[in-house]
């Protein structure tokens, strides 16, 4: 039975389910009765393994196929009436070719299953950051992950009322048949459409589809921000809070900064971090004119390997119960989980991600392929498990932003730590952003890859806009949050890491907020203003002295000759569109640099 009486949803639905002919519909309504009753349906048709009720309570393992373990950026569309909307970083389909080429796929794709149609809101539901969206899946495990990622139930239908405004998600497995495998955003249409995938971002379209590409197209239409950033606040001894957004590219430890564990000498003095999100940030002027930063999400949708509980006990923490885990290794002894670098103790008895018996005997680092976890492996859990999770994370109205922090991996080129001189300058460093391809990725090492504010694989039109469209929100923000840019993987000659990174990293991010807060005095160099070494704090830090913050804070004016060099080529893949002020910026740097 149909759980709203909105024209435009019935309407949608009953177009989709013509297409694609399932057997029959069923309406989620977000309840712990029909979950449940959705879980053992999974379980009894194979698609979930329920995993140790004592030590795991209400958690699952999932297996996706071999051919279908990652996000797939040449699979990837943006459907815009005009292609240079969607920009040269984009791929780009005509949005009436692309409808007629789904449509054949989607024809009698769900015959023989079911259709969920899935109502959610990304953020709060009534906030005044919320987005509502309809998707509609023929897989449970679709079904279960969103209900923890977002905020899913009847009463989505209650807030949009008759209104036509809400994101149109269509998700079918069809033959999980690599070669016609689509995931395509029509920006004009609030349209998602996704086939022959059934892994997490593909499939799961509140996420990246919805809360990055589609949002951050919506944002510049209606003047707020969607951006790839984790949210932290820093309480210090007086009880007062202060908040800052972070993006960075993949494989630089974005997680585990949002989860921080301050160091023994900041607990000691009362110091706490609270994770408002690890992933994505809704932003808006407030009405006190600051910018204000919402989580749209409910759950954090990790990556497995790797996460123990030395790099990042909280996000461990999380994983405890009510949890879904895709691609992990199987203890049939326990029946639990483990991937690699969980700990040193893996089980003797276990199935791989692949649904093979794996031996942990031949597993070899330097081989991908004998891993018993897949690299990409993941976690579904609800945020509300987060031992760290901020009293603020189910606030409508957000938290107010101090600072805005760009990162990346560079053995040499950026200091520890350096701010922007303006927000247009700031915008300028958050453009230029980019991290060096290490052993782990495939390819050379040391390729320097362009991410503007970690949002390459996720802006839903023309990066130029995207950056025009950053530089038009400092127009409107009449108190900005100053910008930084960190790097805490700058590498002495023999390629070790000279920073220590982690919970130490709180130390970097206490002095950018003293600086949003006039307290501390800073450097000026070609590239912004970098710390006064003896304002960084390392007491407690082992074999970190003074000098070697000296060491950390150099800016290497022939490499940065080299970078802008760089740059330049990466602007003109953009094209046209970037706009004048950062081309400006770029000449101004070159200037400084001498």
């Amino acid at each position: 039975m149909a759980l709203t009486t909105n024209k435009y949803v019935l309407d949608w639905i009953s177009e989709m389910a013509e297409m694609t002919t399932p057997d029959n519909i069923v309406w989620i309504d977000g309840s712990e009765e029909q979950t449940e009753a959705l879980r053992r349906e999974a379980i009894e048709n194979g698609e979930i393994i329920k995993l140790n009720e004592k030590t795991l309570p209400n958690c699952y393992l999932h297996r996706t196929a071999v051919n279908d373990v990652a996000r797939v950026e040449d699979r990837t569309f943006i459907c815009t009436s005009k292609k240079e909307d969607a920009g040269s970083i984009n791929n780009w389909m005509d949005p009436k070719e692309c409808y007629e080429k789904l449509r054949k796929l989607y024809k009698g794709s769900m015959k023989g299953r079911t259709m969920y149609v899935i109502p959610y809101s990304m953020s709060v539901v009534g906030s005044p950051f919320a987005k509502y969206g309809i998707e509609l899946t023929d897989s449970i495990y679709v079904v279960l992950n969103m209900i923890i990622m977002t905020r899913v139930g009847v009463d989505v239908y209650k807030a949009l009322g008759d209104s036509p405004d809400f994101i149109k998600g269509l998700h079918a497995r069809k033959d999980i048949d690599e070669a016609n495998r689509y995931i395509v955003h029509f920006p004009e249409d609030n349209t998602i459409w996704s086939i022959n995938s059934g892994y997490g971002g593909n499939v799961l379209l509140g996420k990246k589809c919805f809360a990055l590409r589609i949002a951050s197209y919506l944002g510049r239409k209606e003047g707020w921000m969607a951006e790839h950033m984790l949210i932290l606040g820093i309480e210090y001894p007086d009880g007062k809070i202060k908040y800052l957004t972070a993006a960075f590219p993949s494989a630089c430890g974005k997680t585990n900064l949002a989860m921080l564990i301050p160091p023994e000498i900041y607990k000691k003095q009362g110091y706490k971090v609270w994770c408002v999100g690890d992933d994505i940030a809704w932003l808006r002027v407030g009405e006190d004119g600051r910018l204000w930063a919402v989580n749209p999400e409910n759950g954090f949708f990790g990556v497995a390997p790797g996460t123990n509980e030395k790099s990042n006990p909280n996000a461990l923490a999380s994983t405890r119960k009510d949890t879904i885990f895709t691609n992990v290794v199987h203890d049939l002894d326990t029946n639990e989980v483990w991937w690699e670098g969980l700990n040193d103790d893996p089980p003797k008895n276990a199935i791989d991600w692949k649904g093979n018996p794996w031996d942990y005997r031949k597993y070899d680092k330097k081989d991908k392929s004998t891993c018993g976890a897949h690299p990409n492996s993941r976690f579904t859990a609800p945020a509300k498990n987060c031992p760290c999770l901020s009293s603020e994370f189910d606030n409508p109205k957000g938290v107010p932003v101090d600072a805005i922090v760009f990162g990346g991996r560079r053995a040499k080129t950026a200091p520890l730590v350096y701010q922007s001189t303006s927000w247009q300058n700031g915008v300028f460093v958050g453009s230029i952003m980019a991290s060096e391809t290490t052993a782990a990725a495939a390819g050379a090492v040391g390729v320097v890859r362009r991410d503007p504010m970690a949002m390459r694989p996720f802006a839903g039109y023309n990066m130029g806009d995207y950056f025009a469209h950053w530089l038009e929100m400092g127009k409107r923000i009449p108190h900005p949050p100053k910008i930084f840019n960190v790097n805490w993987f700058r590498t002495d000659d023999e390629g070790h890491f000279i920073w220590p990174g982690f919970g130490d990293n709180m130390r970097v991010l206490l002095w950018i907020l003293a600086r949003c807060s006039d307290e501390v005095d800073a450097n000026v160099t070609p590239i912004g203003y970098i710390p006064k070494p003896e304002d960084i704090n390392i007491e407690g830090l082992d074999g970190v002295t003074i000098d070697t913050i000296r060491d950390l804070l150099t800016v290497d004016t022939e490499a940065w000759k080299a970078d802008v060099e760089d740059i330049k080529k990466f602007y003109d893949l953009i094209g046209e569109r970037v706009p004048a002020e950062l081309r400006a910026e770029l000449a101004e740097l070159e200037k400084r640099l001498g």
